[in-house]
């Protein structure tokens, strides 16, 4: 088989099982008696096992079919999922993580997993936890759930209406047995004679081959008593006990309201329901039964997309450059083709733009498991709540904003949340809420990770800025709160008391906040003293198509980008103050300094000065900065060209853009400009 052909296919595949295995092992530590999960776990882990070995990546294989048996022991109740058990599975699922990742940079996939293999097979032969697995004689049968289906739950609802007995018999043998396949042989021989054995675990083949302890369970249709049946197996000798159960409610289980056996999948999780006598007398949850509509999506290569949307941003040039030919020639079926263009290439940018829209939850869907992770570390109990993990946003986006988020919840996770004892001294409970929340407003999208914990200390921070000589005492004092906290963004700033690997308020935070704004988004604190903290980002749509102001600095044109402008506005050049050798204007009551663009970017002079200013209002954040032009040109949608590596460091242009008559314009980073 030729493997490059298919190996982009199994590595997307591979990672969303890997996924899916970390999303519902969590969900798994916390409802251990759920076992439509473990199905649904032991359905990937077997699919990825299978692919593994289809491609050839043998250690990917065998540590798959290690972390399978296990599970499987976990769906036959042979072994409790809890979190040292689980513990373990997450690192089986980490070194298959490395494996894939090695794969995709073009590796084999080989590491060395004999540690974790090693656990991996003790908790198999009950070595690890034995206080985890289930033990021969504190065990009763009615805990021992297995799945029937729908064949063998069809067979035990028509003997229940034909007046047979349905017995569910753990048959325990003698710790001195010799030969424990004979025994089972005398014991089937003996179900027979008085029933129907509908179900055996293990299953028999494995009692065959004595790949068993010292018990078995089987499932019995029979006319015979529960009395009568145990006496019959106790007659065969070196048979220690015999623990019945009788199988009640098989039909409610196995047939809807009109008799018909339900689905297979289906049917498997409801019977697993119904054999806990607790479970019995709860409602049974009617499901839709509606067939899903067919799968309509393909797979596309990113790099594809990419180059579509380069296609379109030159097809975005020509129509500004015919917009511009149809002005000048005044023509009226040229102006009516190119509206009608216009109008067609405007659809096509929306569906492209939502074709490059992928849901933050490829992002979030990493975080619970970093969470649970670090919560036991530093010995906290957390939950984390995500809220809008449909939320859309164009891939590059996506693909920078990882990073940061993880800053901030470990920020939240070592500073924000209290230990237990602290939370309960405080009148709250042992476990912190962490939210993680996306939801779209206008053009951007907004993040938000909250958290209830301490809260952030004003008066600390204050402090800790004005000894490290970030803010003069003067101007703290007229500090707001909000300004405050955004002292924390400053380099080098940590109000910890005592300096952590997992995360420092100030050793990282300024870098969260660089790497949002080179995004075009900005990103804010909330927060009250022992009530919580929350962390704001703002972040554009898209960053390939872009809204701008076009201005006039001298004969210059520039770009800039609708998101940082308040407001514009021509001033008189009397209005024009000077403060500390900078000069201002006063803006609706606030002391905006003025940037003159024909100086800052040292633009030749083509132009005499007049009595008014033409100005734009830009803010980064709490602060603002009113730049400085000759005239307004009018709004309009660009095409955001790179610079390329030998401009990139040039400093306040973010890019540049081809204009309709052919010009190139520079487009203005006001977040530079104003920091």
């Amino acid at each position: 088989m030729e493997k490059n052909q298919y190996l982009d296919m199994f590595i997307d595949e591979s990672t969303e099982h890997l996924q899916a295995l970390n999303d519902n092992i969590l969900k798994l530590e916390n409802s251990p008696e759920e076992l439509s999960l473990v199905n649904e776990i032991f359905r990937s882990a077997h699919t990825l096992k299978g692919m593994a070995a289809t491609m050839g990546y043998e250690d990917l294989a065998n540590l798959t079919h290690h972390m399978e048996n296990v599970l499987d022991g976990i769906r036959n109740r042979k072994f409790e999922a809890d979190t040292r058990l689980i513990d373990v599975i997450f690192e089986a699922i980490d070194d298959l993580e490395a494996m894939v990742s090695d794969i995709s940079d073009g590796g084999e996939g080989k590491r060395d997993v004999t540690r974790v293999q090693d656990k991996l097979a003790q908790i198999e032969k009950g070595e690890l936890f034995e206080e985890a697995a289930a033990t021969v004689e504190n065990v009763e049968v009615s805990k021992e759930k297995y799945a029937f289906d729908d064949f063998e739950l069809t067979v035990l609802a028509q003997s229940k209406e034909q007046g047979f007995n349905a017995f569910q018999l753990k048959v325990v043998l003698r710790e001195d047995v010799i030969l424990k396949a004979a025994r089972v042989f005398m014991v089937f021989e003996v179900l027979e004679q008085i029933g129907e054995v509908i179900k055996c675990l293990p299953p028999v083949d494995q009692l065959e081959a004595e790949n068993f302890d010292l018990s078995f369970t089987v499932t019995l249709v029979t006319k015979e008593t529960e009395e009568e049946v145990e006496a019959r197996i106790m007659k065969v000798s070196e048979i220690d006990n015999v623990v019945l159960s009788p199988v009640e409610e098989i039909e409610h289980q196995s047939q809807d309201e009109s008799g018909i056996p339900e689905s297979r999948e289906q049917t498997d999780i409801q019977s697993d329901q119904a054999h806990d006598p607790d479970d019995l007398n709860k409602p049974m949850i009617k499901e839709d039964k509606t067939v899903p509509a067919a799968n309509k999506t393909i797979r596309v290569n990113i790099d594809r997309l990419d180059s579509l949307m380069n296609l379109f941003e030159e097809l975005v040039i020509d129509r500004g450059r015919l917009e511009q030919i149809s002005r000048d020639l005044k023509s009226s079926e040229l102006t009516e083709t190119v509206e009608h263009m216009t109008r067609i290439s405007g659809d096509l940018q929306t569906i492209i733009l939502n074709m490059r829209m992928v849901p933050v939850e490829q992002v979030f869907n990493r975080f619970p498991r970093m969470v649970r992770t670090l919560a036991k570390e530093l010995n906290k109990k957390v939950n984390l709540e995500i809220i809008g993990a449909e939320t859309e946003l164009d891939r590059t986006v996506i693909d920078e904003i990882g990073d940061p988020l993880v800053h901030l919840l470990r920020n939240s996770l070592d500073h924000g949340i209290e230990e237990p004892e602290q939370r309960r001294k405080s009148g709250k409970t042992d476990t912190g809420q962490i939210t993680l929340k996306a939801y779209h407003s206008g053009n951007h999208v907004f993040i938000e990770v909250a958290d209830n914990g301490a809260g952030i200390d004003r008066d600390k921070v204050l402090e800790k800025a004005i000894s490290r000589e970030v803010i003069s005492e003067e101007n703290g004092a007229g500090l707001t709160d909000r300004q405050v906290y955004e002292l924390l963004f400053s380099s080098g700033l940590s109000t910890a008391d005592k300096i952590s690997d997992i995360s420092g308020r100030g050793v990282g935070l300024d870098v969260v906040k660089s790497k949002i704004e080179s995004l075009g988004g900005n990103v804010s604190i909330n927060s009250r003293l022992n009530e919580g903290t929350v962390f704001s980002i703002q972040l554009p749509l898209t960053l390939s198509i872009i809204s701008v102001m076009l201005v006039e600095v001298q004969d210059e044109v520039y770009a800039v980008p609708l998101s940082s402008i308040i407001e514009t506005a021509i001033i008189k050049k009397e209005e024009i103050m000077s403060a500390h050798n900078q000069k201002v204007i006063d803006f609706r009551g606030n002391v905006v300094p003025l940037i003159n663009l024909t100086d800052f970017f040292d633009v030749p002079v083509s132009r005499e000065e007049d009595d008014h200013c033409s100005v734009i209002i830009v803010r980064k954040g709490e602060k603002m900065a009113a730049l400085v032009v000759n005239s307004f040109i009018g709004q309009q949608e660009i095409v955001l060209k790179s610079l390329g590596d030998y401009l990139s460091g040039t400093f306040a242009i973010s890019g540049a853009t081809i204009l309709g008559n052919g010009q190139v314009a520079l487009i203005i980073d006001c977040n530079a400009l104003i920091k």
